[in-house]
């Protein structure tokens, strides 16, 4: 469908902008005719293809399992290096003053899929190995562990329902909820004394490494509910002494972070999805289906060329290209967990994805593009494409390559960062949100059905011809 909106200017030129003398009495006129197009009689075409190998590059770990129709069997657990404190507390911190050692746990609030207080149990084993610098979510840990290492068990729910105990069940200062595993005195031990004999080993994550190579966090007992862990650090418990005057001294309790994960340290997510019948069985009929963690993402044609074209035969010497958007409806899948649609989808080059994850980018408007999930109107639009076609017309000289046609949408998660500046002038304030990560989406299951015939991408651009 094309809409064309066209204002008539007609300009008499006098003097500068007309002639008038004894020898040339008249005027000439120009009729300028200004419109904007809005075309949005283009259509996209894809398939689905499977995504079961995900670049780890995220610290967004998942662990536990479920079962959902319409969805399938997820099992999620992760491996994890960690960040070393480099300078742990030991003046007035003797070896008898060192207490305990616990792994706290954090899940953000509605961080989970599933029955929110079932008891399940998460076992913490010891790395035996370095792990692979460059990480899949088809990895298997049992090279890297040995049953006979672990570290630490314990219970937990999803909310402040349910089981309690001395290391469940406590919301920090940041909303999460944190449960803690309770780790060997004889590990605080060796982290104490390696750190006295050999501070280099905490000064970067990989010395550090090579001296403890990880965790394994798996799910040993329980099912029903995947969590979302977003943090996680070995904290240390102690007493230390300290000489306050010639004639008095003390001792205080206290507690320090001797691990902590990290963007800088290799994480991954173990991912197992047995995708349901039914899922397979949609795709079979030609649905268009979008699942994660490791499920779909979707092959698509995009129109560059047709689009390009388009504006090129209707455009005049001014025509200026104004904006592109595409806008995907989505059906919901239902089932009994309330697993719901991505929450981002990534629309990216296909030649450039393993890029952009391998690289830990970010959207550029031109390669890659997200969009948000709306639950009122089940749509994702991508509204910011306009320098995708503009740097096909002015710097491809208007021919749209193969890698400009052949994208992929994949579903993301995203992390943001808001700043707020305010003005004492007008006693206002505003504040500023700032994409700083994209990762795969692991960070809860999700599925929809993307409706691709009824997909619309619009062009609007403003064309001005002038008439002599």
């Amino acid at each position: 469908m094309k809409k064309i909106f066209v204002f008539l200017l007609s300009t008499a030129l006098l003097c500068g902008f007309y002639s008038c003398s004894d020898d040339n009495i008249g005027s000439s006129i120009s009729d300028s005719v200004a419109g904007v197009v809005m075309d949005s009689s283009f259509t996209v075409s894809g398939a689905t293809v499977t995504n079961s190998k995900l670049l780890s590059r995220t610290i967004t770990q998942l662990v536990g399992n479920i079962k959902a129709t319409n969805y399938g069997s997820l099992k999620a657990d992760f491996v994890t290096q960690f960040m070393p404190s480099n300078a742990l507390d030991t003046a007035g911190v003797g070896e008898g003053y060192l207490d305990s050692l616990k792994l706290a746990l954090r899940i953000p609030l509605g961080g989970y899929t599933g029955d929110s207080v079932v008891p399940m149990r998460v076992n913490v084993y010891k790395l035996s190995k370095q792990l692979p610098s460059t990480i899949y979510s088809d990895f298997d840990p049992s090279g890297y562990y040995s049953a006979s290492d672990l570290l630490g068990s314990a219970s937990y729910t999803a909310t402040a329902l349910g089981l309690r105990s001395t290391y469940v069940d406590t919301l920090n200062d940041n909303g999460c909820r944190e449960f803690f595993v309770k780790l060997p005195h004889s590990l605080m031990l060796d982290f104490y004394r390696k750190y006295k004999s050999s501070p280099e080993t905490f000064a970067t994550p990989a010395a550090f490494a090579k001296y403890f190579p990880g965790i394994y966090v798996t799910t040993s007992f329980g099912n029903g509910r995947v969590v979302n862990i977003t943090d996680n650090e070995m904290i240390a418990y102690y007493r230390k002494y300290v000489v306050l005057t010639d004639s008095t001294d003390t001792v205080y309790h206290k507690t320090q972070s001797y691990l902590t994960a990290a963007p800088e340290v290799v994480t991954n997510n173990n991912i197992n999805l047995e995708v349901a019948s039914s899922v397979k069985q949609m795709i079979a009929n030609g649905d268009i289906i979008v699942q994660a963690p490791a499920g779909y993402e979707v092959s698509l044609k995009f129109p560059a060329q047709e689009i390009v074209n388009r504006f090129k035969q209707d455009a005049a010497s001014l025509s200026v290209v104004n904006r592109l958007e595409m806008e995907i409806p989505v059906s919901p899948i239902s089932n009994e967990n309330g697993i719901e649609p991505p929450k981002y989808l990534l629309l990216v080059k296909t030649a450039k994805k393993d890029k952009f994850f391998a690289d830990k980018t970010t959207t550029d408007n031109i390669n890659s593009f997200y969009a948000t999930y709306n639950a009122s109107t089940h749509k994702y639009v991508f509204s910011s494409m306009l320098n995708y076609i503009l740097n096909i017309i002015n710097d491809e000289n208007g021919v749209a390559s193969d890698e400009d046609i052949n994208m992929t949408l994949t579903p993301v998660d995203i992390t943001t960062e808001t700043s707020s500046s305010s003005s004492s002038y007008y006693y206002s304030s505003s504040s500023t949100t700032t994409v700083t990560a994209i990762a795969p989406a692991v960070q809860k299951p999700c599925i929809a059905k993307l409706l691709l015939g009824n997909a619309k991408i619009k062009l609007t651009y403003s064309k001005q011809t002038i008439n002599y």
